[in-house]
């Protein structure tokens, strides 16, 4: 990849805990340096549940997080419409957002979309070739499609190597 021909994307994904974590240590780093940084949330819609939504005010105006899904769970087997059109809102919307030319779009589980259908992965992929240089894109989520890995310029597996059978999200640690 020559530097400055291209938006670089960062790809996060895996089974085990911290892919969004590593997002927004990222931005949080990026901001260090002044920079601004627009977290787009596929699936998520819990609001001011999870600590990266609830500090967007103590953090603008370099911090922005926009949230497209809704408070319940998805049904990763049979997704419903509404969670079709939300994934659809959301991409629209980070192509919005890449025309401003923030330091660092995320794109927090947009591979788990386009794993289970919500988006097709040529139109992610179509949309990253699209985002203007000096833009930095973070992929997250599990079951990256092969077309992503592929796309992507830095690739990360994050892989659980010891944990409780039962995993359950702490507050402050994992949302």
């Amino acid at each position: 990849m020559k530097r400055g021909t291209k938006a670089p994307v960062y790809l996060w994904t895996g089974n085990g805990w911290g892919k969004t974590t590593s997002a927004l240590g990222v931005a949080v780093r990026a901001m260090g340096h002044g920079y601004k940084v627009v977290i787009v949330q596929f699936m998520k819609g819990w609001g001011d549940v999870v600590g990266e939504f609830k500090i967007r005010h103590k953090l603008e105006p370099l911090y922005e997080i926009h949230q497209f899904g809704r408070k319940e769970w998805i049904n990763l087997k049979n997704p419903a419409k509404v969670d079709k059109d939300l994934a659809k809102k959301a991409l629209a919307f980070a192509k919005k957002k890449a025309k401003q030319k923030p330091f660092l779009l995320v794109l927090d589980e947009v591979n788990l979309a386009c794993a289970i259908g919500l988006l097709k992965t040529d139109d992610v992929i179509r949309f990253l070739d699209t985002v203007p240089p000096g833009v930095h894109v973070y992929l997250t989520g599990r079951y990256a499609p092969p077309a992503l890995l592929w796309r992507a310029d830095f690739v990360n597996e994050v892989v659980m190597i010891k944990g409780p059978k039962k995993l359950r999200g702490e507050k402050g640690i994992d949302y």
